[in-house]
């Protein structure tokens, strides 16, 4: 059993550059935002290259963009798992496309184990990683969930907001994170499922769920979290510090 690792990267993040909109001035892609002086890319492709078992992170950028990354990777002392391929237009087609990538250098096996990662997710740490490859060999396929916390509220949208229509039950829901990962012939049947019926999913569960894969939850952390807004930076290279 061998295992490999995708991380979609080809995300624009306009939300997190205050250029991002100006002409003239594009936003930067959040993935190359700096934590603590060093780039978030950098913090995910340590965490995964820090686990023995996997064999090769495949890192999905623009087109524009792969030099820059695999350069990146080379200074950083962690060129030689990782190759860079050419991204899609949203997280999908990016997955999709490494993973064919990945197929086609790999061969890669029915039994191998694949899992996909957030970029903009820099704070996983590689006990999580291993967990996650244990309940995908065990299951599967599997994800790292975040337990709820907050009353979850089933709602009807309306032209003014949204009406509750129901209360869920707070041991029934998981927020979804990353890595999330499948048997590597598990996910490919599902990408390709998915394609010949041109169906977008959210994540690769619901691709995974949609054609008829249990998938496993494996207990996340509120570290690990996406990061979204200028705000989230602070909060990352906060846990940094306390961590050291």
């Amino acid at each position: 059993m061998r295992v490999f690792v995708i991380l979609p990267a080809a995300g624009s993040g306009t939300r997190m550059s205050p250029g991002s909109g100006g002409a003239g001035n594009p936003a930067t892609p959040k993935q190359f935002l700096s934590l603590n002086g060093v780039p978030m890319l950098v913090y995910s492709l340590r965490a995964f290259l820090a686990v023995k078992r996997v064999e090769a992170v495949y890192i999905a950028v623009r087109r524009s963009e792969i030099e820059r990354v695999a350069a990146l990777a080379k200074e950083s002392g962690l060129g030689s798992k990782v190759r860079v391929v050419e991204g899609g237009e949203n997280r999908q087609q990016s997955v999709s496309n490494a993973l064919a990538q990945l197929m086609s250098e790999t061969n890669c096996a029915e039994d191998d184990v694949v899992l996909v990662h957030d970029a903009a997710r820099p704070l996983i740490d590689p006990l999580t990683i291993e967990r996650t490859i244990d309940a995908v060999v065990e299951h599967g396929a599997a994800i790292v969930g975040l337990a709820a916390v907050d009353t979850i509220k089933q709602v009807e949208r309306t032209a003014h907001g949204a009406i509750i229509t129901a209360t869920i039950p707070r041991e029934r829901i998981v927020q979804a994170q990353t890595p999330q990962g499948a048997l590597c012939g598990l996910l490919k049947r599902a990408f390709a499922e998915a394609q010949a019926d041109e169906f977008a999913g959210t994540d690769e569960a619901s691709l995974l769920e949609r054609a008829g894969n249990v998938v496993a939850v494996v207990a996340g952390s509120a570290k690990n979290f996406k990061i979204t807004q200028p705000g989230d930076i602070e909060l990352a290279e906060y846990y940094l510090a306390a961590a050291k």
